[in-house]
């Protein structure tokens, strides 16, 4: 099983910059792909960004050239770098990992951190 904790939310003005970052722990050794996922409310999870175990890196549309995903596997923590934040950033951020344990693929997800941009 993979566990994971994440940290980083917070308020922030518009144009402001936050980092979250998602810890993993457990069979660490098992996991694929590691992403970030968000839901304001009453809106579904939607994809933010990803990243494979090779490195590879997916974002939305709305959030390209403005958030960076990376992942250090020394630490087994994945970050998401937020730039030039905008108040429909706002919502509860959601780690991911994709991992398998054996021959069947799983998803663990994270308590989440809320980010709310405002001014």
């Amino acid at each position: 099983q993979v566990q994971l904790v994440e940290s980083g939310g917070g308020l922030v003005q518009p144009g402001g910059s936050l980092r979250l970052s998602c810890a993993a722990s457990g069979s660490i050794f098992s996991i694929n792909h590691m992403g970030w996922y968000r839901q304001a409310p009453g809106k579904q999870r939607e994809l933010v960004a990803l990243i494979t175990s090779g490195g590879s890196t997916n974002y939305a549309d709305s959030v390209k050239g403005r958030f960076s995903i990376s992942r250090d596997n020394a630490k087994n923590t994945v970050y998401l770098q937020m730039n030039s934040l905008k108040p429909e950033d706002t919502a509860v951020y959601y780690c991911k990992a994709q991992y398998f344990w054996g021959l069947e693929s799983r998803d663990s997800w994270g308590q989440g951190t809320q980010v709310s941009v405002s001014s």
